[in-house]
């Protein structure tokens, strides 16, 4: 089935909703089916449609392979409570939708759900309070010749220190006054210049159906960017705003199991499972998810740019738009992040599901936590794990402090108490981000540079096997008696010979002995 985008704009999951939903009734094959002794043509079974679903889901780049069997059952529940399909003898409106052989079919009426209108008086209302200059922010004039197409692009930074001498000429002499420069001053070049650089990031021309310029609170992004540790992560002046202590103690004891310095008490069988389960029960219990319910269509919207060519980019979007968060909501989601992502790496992690592994359960529990709508929408379960996924591999880069957009805002608040410009929002005088244009490459290309990456990752598993100290000598055997089964071609090109598998435990080589040859006695014949 064809992968068509969903272009940035307002009520994109609807849009997704109805691509999916479409391609579903397009794509899903029909025909006779036998219960009861009775015949009924133009069907299709439940998990016949599980099945054809979870492929189409998870080769969607707006889902992704991370999508589960489960959600995608979840999905054609939804499915059958919105009437995009009904059993077979009409009924619809329950979930009651199994992975068995129920028959369904789809019903005449149009599946597809109808985009809501924004009023203009609302949303004129919504942008002229910010900007008597509506273009100097959503439709620069200088910034037509910057912002690049959407697709094969990467970020640099390589001049980020030139100037735009179209605009100003450093040789002037005798320049006018230094300019007092207020707070207000300071707080309006900070939201101006993260919405340049977040407008060109995604390229596109306008933000105002992405964004409402009043959601974003200068003193959230100053704060996020000043008042941070070593490490990058916020540090919250009122406590009282912060992580419970007990939970902050329950993280700590998962992130580094199982080494932890924090919890000194003894332990019993299925206690990380109630740790866990006491941190999950915390995160699920918030009043709001970590992203915040008014920038759902933000988060939602940079989705989209979640595809391997895209990756920088959509690194880049993220990076800035964390950077909205109020600070108490930017740490939870920070060590939260940092969290599961050492959890769903450490190859030491007892297992914390029956029936699911460490990574899909990390996904699964705390996706509500990081991403909903106000109002429920039917595909908030599949967007928020897509991206929960792509924060956990990239926590690291999208949750640090962006140390080019400091140096715009003290380039920009220079200009503007220099007299160069006379508001905060006149034109282009901070650097912007450049873009080149990335070679594009062959889905076979594409998948030997995928190969290789995992096979290097793996590699590196085991030399961390290797090389871990503390592990016994026992253990460590087993790790890679276990490691040579799974993966014997990459274990093999490690220890090539048994003489270097032997130098690891500083044993000799095991040379076996040649087999006693016995020579077959002749037998003679009997008759003389």
């Amino acid at each position: 089935m064809e992968n068509r985008d969903v272009p940035p704009g307002p009520y994109r999951a609807t849009k997704l909703w109805n691509e999916i939903t479409t391609s579903f009734r397009v794509g899903m094959p029909l025909r006779k089916h036998r219960q009861h002794f009775k015949k009924y043509g133009n069907c299709f079974t439940a998990g016949e449609a599980v099945d054809w679903l979870y492929d189409l889901l998870r080769a969607n780049s707006n889902f992704g392979p991370e999508v589960t069997r489960q959600q995608t059952i979840q999905l054609l529940r939804k499915f059958l409570k919105n009437h995009v399909i009904e059993d077979i003898k009409g009924k619809w409106g329950t979930e009651n939708l199994d992975d068995n052989s129920q028959l369904f079919r789809f019903p005449t009426s149009s599946p597809l759900k109808t985009l809501p209108r924004r009023h203009p008086e609302l949303r004129r209302n919504s942008i002229e309070n910010f900007s008597k200059d509506k273009d100097s922010i959503f439709k620069l004039r200088n910034l037509s010749r910057r912002t690049p197409k959407k697709h094969g692009l990467h970020f640099s930074q390589e001049n980020a220190e030139k100037m735009n001498c179209e605009i100003i000429d450093e040789d002037q002499e005798n320049v006018a006054d230094n300019r007092e420069i207020s707070q207000k001053d300071v707080e309006e070049v900070w939201r101006y210049v993260i919405l340049i650089y977040l407008q060109t990031i995604l390229g596109v021309s306008s933000l105002e159906e992405v964004i409402n310029p009043k959601q974003v609170i200068p003193q959230y992004i100053m704060y996020n960017m000043t008042n941070t540790s070593k490490h990058g992560v916020v540090i919250l002046q009122d406590k009282s705003d912060d992580l419970p202590h007990w939970v902050l103690s329950a993280m700590k004891c998962l992130a580094n199991w199982p080494r932890s310095n924090d919890m000194n008490n003894p332990t019993y069988i299925g206690f990380e499972r109630d740790v866990f389960r006491t941190i999950a029960d915390y995160f699920l219990d918030l009043p709001e998810p970590l992203l915040t319910f008014e920038y759902y269509e933000l988060f939602v919207n940079i989705l989209g740019l979640l595809q391997p060519h895209l990756e920088r980019v959509a690194i880049d979007a993220l990076q800035l738009c964390c950077l909205l968060l109020p600070p108490p909501n930017r740490r939870k989601l920070q060590l939260l992040m940092r969290m599961i992502s050492r959890m769903s790496q450490n190859v030491d992690m007892p297992q914390l599901h029956d029936a699911m592994g460490t990574r899909s359960l990390m996904i699964h529990t705390f996706s509500r936590s990081v991403l909903r709508c106000a109002e429920e929408v039917d595909l908030d379960e599949l967007l928020a794990a897509r991206l929960v996924s792509f924060l956990m591999d990239h926590q690291q880069e999208i949750l640090q402090v962006p140390s080019y957009l400091q140096a715009a805002v003290e380039k920009h608040l220079d200009y503007l108490r220099k007299g160069h410009i006379k508001n905060p929002g006149d034109g282009v005088i901070a650097p912007l981000p450049t873009y080149s244009y990335c070679k594009q490459i062959s889905a076979q290309e594409f998948d030997e540079q995928k190969v290789s990456t995992s096979q290097a990752a793996i590699a590196e598993l085991l030399e961390n096997i290797i090389k871990n100290k503390s592990l016994p000598l026992k253990e460590k055997r087993r790790k890679l008696k276990q490691f040579q089964k799974e993966y014997p071609l990459i274990y093999q090109k490690r220890f090539p010979t048994s003489e270097s598998e032997a130098a690891l435990f500083g044993d000799k080589p095991t040379i076996k002995q040649p087999m006693l040859f016995l020579r077959k006695p002749k037998f003679r014949s009997l008759r003389y």
